[in-house]
């Protein structure tokens, strides 16, 4: 038993150790945070993030970008607004929101966004990516071109089942600059501009792409794009630079070339990657809009301004010192009321505070108001686990059991109640983030996982941590026979 309770008390200790680590306001270093996500060049922070309400940001109203008289389909709009959540999320914008208003708009609000201009590129382009037959013809990167594809609603969308995740901001110019290309092609520096009134032909879209990812050059370690092909796709590439090489394939996103290798030799692993002088954050951008698609119908800008934040700073001021006031007379009622144990579940009570918070900078969760009512909650349903525990201590300990059975008995009768209202509350939780996810209630979402985040964590501190703590107690303390100190 002694054993067991050490190896608990070794994981306790050292989960508080990460939790007071991680929740203090500090900038922590690149390695942690590689270490943290699993990845090399990881670009997370570990700082936490603030919503709408408690932050500002920008809201965004997109128009259907169509002549007066004419239906948008309801389908489409509704494809829209999906393809630009995919693009918000990654662009990796906390608990944004983004619902379809009426028949042909889009309303996007994103926290925390400071270069809205940037944002609102990124959400508005098509994302038609095109590969351009220009034979000898070497087009500067930048230049508008006309291709064989016709419009920019015609494309297709491009699937993915996995995101770009990043917390920074994304940004995209007008123009960007790039003198290199896809593997296995040559550099060749633009020395002519693209011919007036010539349609190129394009040889493959986006919708031929699989994924697309930022990547950095070994070397240089200067940010690229990477793609994988579908197998149609792959197929497409290796039989066109099979009988093209030393031709130049422009690569084009919305009519506009990013870059014009050169085809060196055949490329048939259906794997590729785009250079240049690309900045992180412009290479984020093209990556989102390659990977999420052409827009089913063009997007204008109907109405765009920054948004302050909807709580002022001293509602936040006032909001913290009422929560620190809360917690504070909750562990004081269970220090005169329960005794020891009590003491013991106060300690239990700020390791779980500090878990959750480190959790929230881990996951990312993003603050709101809803999101910090569904944490202040779970703290109530973690001394509720403490209160049944100890009540059924105190009936063991009246009963006449020894203390270490008294213990042990009052943790297992207390545990089916325990589980079934923290089962009912995850349940609730489901339902509500479910609903919130479908309907465009982001913060209903925020309360859900708060909430449930907190019930998990709340579960181990009350019933390992105090059990834990309690055994240590005992394991070196005689208190066979003052009940006193249990409350009795």
């Amino acid at each position: 038993m002694r054993d067991r309770t050490n190896g608990f008390l070794i994981t306790t200790i050292i989960l508080a150790a990460i939790g007071i680590y991680l929740a203090l306001p500090m900038q922590h270093p690149k390695w942690l945070t590689d270490l943290l996500f699993w990845q090399p060049a990881s670009t997370r922070d570990l700082q936490i993030k603030e919503g709408l309400d408690l932050r500002g940001g920008l809201q965004v109203l997109l128009e259907a970008d169509v002549p007066a008289g004419q239906t948008v389909d309801r389908e489409a709009i509704q494809t829209a607004k999906q393809i630009v959540e995919n693009r918000v999320n990654g662009l990796g914008v906390s608990e944004p929101l983004i619902q379809v208003q009426g028949d042909r708009r889009i309303v996007v609000e994103l926290p925390g966004i400071s270069n809205p201009d940037q944002a609102i590129e990124t959400l508005k382009g098509t994302g038609l990516l095109e590969f351009i037959e220009t034979g000898d013809e070497v087009i500067p990167a930048g230049t508008k071109v006309s291709t064989s594809y016709g419009s920019l609603q015609d494309s297709g969308v491009v699937t993915s089942t996995n995101q770009i995740t990043s917390t920074n901001q994304v940004t995209r110019t007008n123009q960007v600059t790039s003198t290199s290309g896809i593997t296995s092609t040559t550099v060749v520096t633009p020395t002519t501009p693209a011919t007036p009134g010539k349609v190129y032909r394009t040889i493959m879209t986006g919708a031929d792409l699989k994924t697309a990812a930022v990547a950095f050059e070994q070397s240089t370690n200067a940010p690229i794009i990477t793609f994988t092909l579908t197998d149609a796709g792959s197929k497409k590439f290796a039989d066109y630079t099979s009988a093209n090489i030393g031709k130049i394939l422009s690569i084009v996103l919305d009519k506009t070339v990013l870059s014009s290798p050169r085809i060196q030799s055949a490329i048939t692993g259906g794997n590729g990657q785009i250079t240049g002088r690309f900045t992180l954050e412009e290479a984020r951008s093209l990556s989102v809009q390659m990977r999420y698609g052409a827009l089913p119908v063009p997007l204008r800008v109907a109405e765009s301004r920054a948004v302050g934040p909807t709580l002022g700073q001293d509602s936040v001021r006032k909001s913290i010192n009422a929560g620190v006031i809360g917690l504070l007379v909750v562990i004081l009622f269970m220090l005169l009321y329960y005794r020891l144990p009590g003491v013991l579940a106060d300690l239990a009570l700020i390791i779980y505070a500090l878990l959750v918070f480190a959790l929230f900078k881990l996951i990312p969760v993003t603050l709101t108001l809803p999101g910090i009512a569904g944490f202040v909650l779970s703290v109530g349903m973690a001394v509720d686990a403490n209160v049944l525990i100890f009540e059924r201590m105190k009936e063991e300990l009246r009963g006449g059991r020894n203390l270490r059975s008294a213990i042990d008995t009052g943790f297992a009768r207390a545990w089916p109640s325990i589980r079934d209202s923290n089962a009912s509350t995850l349940i609730t939780c489901v339902i509500l983030f479910w609903f919130g996810s479908n309907f465009g209630a982001s913060i209903v979402k925020g309360f859900a996982l708060t909430l449930a985040i907190g019930v998990l964590v709340s579960l181990f501190t009350a019933i390992t941590v105090t059990r834990t703590f309690l055994h240590l107690v005992m394991n070196n303390m005689d208190l066979s026979r003052n009940h006193w100190w249990f409350g009795v």
